[in-house]
């Protein structure tokens, strides 16, 4: 038997070898003044789901500011 002596492919890469998330799309609450975020609400593997986890996030917390970003990309925020 010949044993393969190639380094296996970590779960957390992609063929390139470049960090893979699988979870791209987060959900934050900002702080009551709007100048940071508090805390990741949630995170998503696609867009549909995180829509909806953003608009729900919206019903829970009327008053907040609730930003869905892709990476540093923001997708979508509250007023």
């Amino acid at each position: 038997m010949i044993q393969d002596r190639r380094p296996s492919a970590s779960p957390e890469t992609d063929t390139r070898g470049a960090s893979a998330n699988p979870l791209p799309y987060a959900i934050e609450l900002w702080n009551r003044q709007r100048t940071a975020p508090e805390r990741i609400i949630a995170r998503a593997a696609n867009a549909a789901l995180a829509r909806a986890i953003f608009q729900a996030a919206k019903v829970e917390h009327p008053d907040r500011r609730i930003l869905l970003r892709r990476g540093c990309q923001v997708v979508i925020e509250t007023d």
